[in-house]
């Protein structure tokens, strides 16, 4: 059974650092793209970052851009979200996708395995 457990949310104050972390069981993890996406209340789930399924390219959201940075090893995925901002309040999700190659999807229907999510809320 594949299941995918995203961690290290939290509730922090702006200016804060937060490390998510992301491992899977019951696929070969290392084989697969792997995607940040978020999601606030009422709002659609939009792409954060990505990392290629060889980690030599990655991929931001200008949002983002400058502040997180996402890595992976041979079995674990980050996301390490650095001068947090309300805005980047949301739940937090990471997606798997049979992606080749150094293109990095953006869009979560390019994704097929996904977490339940961590909640990341950071207070003004």
């Amino acid at each position: 059974q594949v299941r995918v457990v995203e961690s290290g949310g939290g509730l922090v104050q702006a200016g804060a650092s937060l490390r998510l972390s992301c491992t899977a069981s019951g696929l070969t993890f290392s084989v697969y793209a792997l995607g940040w996406f978020r999601q606030a209340p009422g709002k659609e789930r939009d792409f954060v970052a990505g990392v290629s399924w060889r980690g030599d390219s990655t991929y931001y959201a200008d949002s983002v851009k400058g502040r997180f940075s996402i890595s992976r090893d041979e079995n674990t995925a980050y996301l390490q979200m650095n001068s947090l901002i309300p805005e980047d309040t949301a739940n937090y999700y990471c997606a798997l996708g049979k992606i080749w190659g150094r293109t990095i999807a953006t869009l979560p229907t390019e994704y097929d395995t996904w977490g339940q999510g961590t909640q990341v809320t950071v207070s003004s």
